[in-house]
C-alpha cells in the first residue's frame, strides 16, 4: 500500500535508487514552560519560509521498548499536526522509526493524518538500541531529493557515537534543515547529544515530561506551524490558539 514503511538507506546508498518496500511493518525533571517557550521562540527565529507555502515535516521516532507510552501519545497528537498545518498552508509528513535489531523504517510522505494513524497504529515497540544516525541520514536524503523543512526526532536515549551524529547533523546545517529534538526525561548522555545536534542544524532541543502528552502536543504543533508557514505561522497560531499565545506571552 501507499506509504508503507520501507528501510531508509544508508549513507553508501545515497547516490543509488530508491530503497525497495519489504512488506513488514515494523525518568525526570520536570520540563518548565521557559523550556517549550523557548523552541518555540527558536523556530520562530530562524524560519526562511514564507506562510501559506507546503511544508514537509520528518516525524522521527524512537521506537524502541522504553518508548511504548511515547509512541502511544504520539499516535494520538499526530493529527494535531496535521490540523494545525490545515490553517496555515498545507503539510506532507514523512514517518522514520528505529527498533529492535537493526530495523529501521521510513513511509513515504503523507499528507492525511488518518493514513498517518493507521501505519502508526499497526507498529509496536522492540527493545534494541538507537538509531539516531540512520535517521539524520535518511533526513539529508530526502532534504537533497526533495525537500525538507524541518525534522522533529522524539527519544530518550542515545548509544551511538556522538561524533558521527555531529558529522551527520552538520550536513543538515549546511542544507539548512533544522532538527528539533525532542528528550523525554533527563538522560545526560542524551541530552548532550541532543542540544549539539540541534545546535549544528540551527534546530532546538527541548525536554518534556514523561508521559506528558499536553507538552509534547504543544511542541508538535509549533513544529507543524514552522514546517507549514514559518515565523509568521507561529505568530497566527498564537492568535487562534491559547496554549500558543500563553507560550509566546512569555518569550523574553
Amino acid at each position: 500500500m501507499a506509504g508503507e514503511p520501507t528501510k531508509p538507506k544508508s549513507a553508501g546508498d545515497v547516490a543509488s535508487t530508491k530503497a525497495r518496500q519489504d512488506g513488514s511493518l515494523p525518568e525526570a525533571k520536570p520540563s518548565t514552560s521557559e523550556d517549550i517557550a523557548a523552541f518555540v521562540a527558536k523556530a520562530r527565529a530562524m524560519s526562511p519560509h514564507a506562510a501559506g507555502g507546503r511544508g514537509r515535516l520528518v516525524f522521527a521516532l524512537d521506537a524502541t521498548m522504553s518508548r511504548q507510552p511515547t509512541w502511544d501519545m504520539a499516535c494520538a497528537l499526530q493529527a494535531d499536526m496535521f490540523r494545525e498545518a490545515a490553517s496555515l498552508g498545507s503539510l506532507d509528513i514523512r514517518l522514520v522509526y528505529y527498533r529492535g535489531f537493526n530495523e529501521c523504517r521510513a513511509t513515504g510522505w503523507i499528507s492525511d493524518s488518518a493514513q498517518l494513524a493507521r501505519l502508526m497504529g499497526r507498529i509496536d515497540c522492540q527493545g534494541g538500541n538507537t538509531q539516531i544516525g540512520k535517521v539524520l541520514s535518511e533526513a539529508r536524503r530526502e532534504a537533497v531529493a526533495s525537500g525538507v523543512r524541518a525534522v522533529v526526532f522524539v527519544g530518550d536515549a542515545m548509544e551511538e557515537s556522538v561524533d558521527d551524529l555531529c558529522a551527520k547533523a552538520g550536513e543538515l546545517g549546511l542544507l539548512k534543515v533544522p532538527v528539533f529534538m525532542f528528550q523525554e526525561g533527563h538522560d545526560p548522555i542524551a541530552e548532550q547529544a541532543f542540544r549539539e545536534i540541534a545546535r549544528l542544524t540551527g534546530g532546538a532541543w527541548c525536554r518534556f515530561d514523561p508521559g506528558a502528552a499536553a507538552q509534547l502536543r504543544e511542541l508538535l504543533r509549533a513544529a507543524a506551524a514552522y514546517a507549514a508557514g514559518g515565523r509568521e505561522a507561529l505568530l497566527r497560531l498564537a492568535k487562534t490558539t491559547g496554549g500558543a499565545a500563553a507560550l509566546i506571552g512569555q518569550m523574553k
